[in-house]
């Protein structure tokens, strides 16, 4: 036989096994999602949307500046919850930390068993200044119409904390006893950083020796139209969310009259130094709670996306390229570098004699402060420029093959029979970092179907939730109260 043809036969040959191993790996690939086991709840459908209704009232704002913080809402809301839920008062621990923060203790009938946690916080972020003509429903009325719940809080976040507790109030009503202890912690600074609610409700708990085999925050949501090729709602529940650091650029050099500048001012050269870090971006690397969210998704896929997602050893670079093309894909797999605020100059005709600029990193999963820090110098490749970063680091990676997590995504597939719910990171920041001390994993779920316009309401104008939602969410808080609480198997 010829070379060339013998080089034809070896080429066929290895593309033949190349084909039938990558859709080998195409077609084995199961399933992840459990099937579903829906318990009815009997929600007092009135009652709960009255609640809801009622909280949003409450202008519980936290403002950066906490001298502005009315406390009397606070207070109010406090009394509010106490006419609400009468057997949850009356049967369970409630204990307030630290004046504002709430724990509840649902004591359980088996004390070998580590407690679970289940938390949200009370507090809304501002309504911006000349946007409240905008907004549909006065944003604090609470208002119910046309099948929705009107107002700051019916997302972010009194839905988790009126939800959780109307769960738990009907449960009692219909006879539930936990086998662990079961705990609810309530946070009333979660906008601003938490550090007076839960941060200070994680360490009182765990100076008291209490640890959690999970603690379950607000995060991802079901949200509609999230992965290409997927055609049903993906239930993403947050395994880690990115650390949040700032980065300040300041330059100083001599200034000078506008009419005889030099050719590279402060501003310029702080410009240019942004420029070059834009330009160049920190590496995506598809891996971690990112590649989590495809090893879950990917077996629902069409063929031809499964197809790419079960061969990763050979599309990665791909998959990769194409994530980084759209700022919430990109987002899941690198450290993202945002410019927030330019500082520079007085005067029109005056060249500023220092510059200064902020920018916001949100930080994967095993970057360190100190890493960000030289790529900066690196990338810019400025000595004039002096870098300073301050923040922290993404939480730590709770578990896929945990127990908990398989409870969590159990009871979201009892409710959102249609969904896929998988693993993911969180772009933002919530109070579950704060339990990491205190608990062996910490998950992030909103138990809401969303669209992506909805996610944009959460901290702007017109945000509301359907009553339909609403009442999922507080099926769903009773469904991973009952699948956390079941015997171990």
């Amino acid at each position: 036989m010829k070379k060339w043809k013998l080089g034809l036969v070896i080429v066929g040959s290895l593309l033949f096994i190349f084909i039938i191993v990558t859709v080998f790996n195409t077609v084995r690939i199961d399933s992840k999602q459990p099937v579903a086991h829906p318990d009815e709840l009997k929600v007092n459908k009135q009652e709960a949307v009255q609640h809801l209704s009622k909280a949003i009232t409450y202008q519980t704002i936290s403002y950066q500046d906490r001298s502005k913080i009315d406390f009397n809402e606070y207070d109010q809301f406090l009394r509010f919850l106490e006419d609400a839920f009468p057997r949850v008062y009356q049967e369970l621990e409630v204990e307030k930390i630290n004046q504002y923060g709430l724990v509840f203790k649902w004591k359980g009938s088996d004390a070998s068993r580590k407690a679970i946690g289940l938390t949200s916080h009370y507090d809304v972020v501002p309504v911006i200044d000349g946007t409240e003509d905008n907004w549909k429903q006065g944003p604090f009325s609470g208002k119910v119409t046309n099948g929705n719940i009107w107002g700051r809080g019916t997302l972010d976040d009194k839905i988790g904390v009126i939800g959780i507790l109307q769960a738990a109030e009907t449960m009692l009503d219909q006879g539930f006893t936990p086998d662990r202890d079961t705990y609810f912690m309530f946070g009333f600074d979660e906008e601003i950083g938490g550090e007076q609610g839960a941060q200070v409700i994680a360490r009182t708990l765990k100076e008291r020796g209490v640890t959690f085999d999970f603690v379950l925050d607000e995060g991802g949501a079901v949200v509609n139209d999230m992965v290409p090729g997927v055609d049903q709602p993906v239930g993403v529940v947050g395994i880690s969310e990115k650390g949040s650091a700032t980065a300040e650029l300041s330059i100083e050099g001599s200034g000078g009259h506008s009419s005889q500048p030099k050719n590279h001012t402060n501003i310029g050269r702080l410009s240019k130094a942004i420029a070059k870090l834009e330009d160049t971006q920190f590496k995506g690397d598809l891996k971690g709670p990112g590649e989590d969210l495809f090893n879950y998704v990917a077996p629902e896929m069409s063929f031809g996306m499964r197809y790419v997602f079960a061969n990763k050893f050979v599309f990665e670079p791909l998959i990769e390229k194409i994530l980084l093309q759209q700022p919430a894909s990109a987002a899941l797999i690198r450290t993202t570098i945002a410019p927030t605020i330019f500082n520079a100059g007085e005067q029109y005709n005056a060249l500023p004699e220092q510059a200064s600029a902020i920018i916001n990193l949100r930080l994967m999963p095993g970057d360190s402060m100190e890493e960000v820090k030289t790529f900066i110098e690196e990338t810019i490749d400025a000595p004039d420029i002096h870098v300073n970063i301050s923040g922290t680091e993404a939480s730590e990676v709770s578990s896929t093959n945990s127990r908990s997590f398989s409870s969590i995504q159990q009871a979201a597939r009892n409710v959102y029979q249609n969904a896929v719910i998988a693993p993911y990171l969180m772009f933002a920041g919530s109070d579950a970092r704060q339990y990491d001390p205190v608990a062996k994993d910490t998950y992030r779920f909103l138990p809401v179907q969303i669209s992506s316009e909805d996610l944009n309401r959460m901290h702007g104008t017109n945000e509301f939730v359907s009553v339909d939602n609403y009442i999922h969410a507080i099926e769903f808080y009773a469904e991973i109260i009952k699948e956390a609480n079941k015997p171990p198997s």
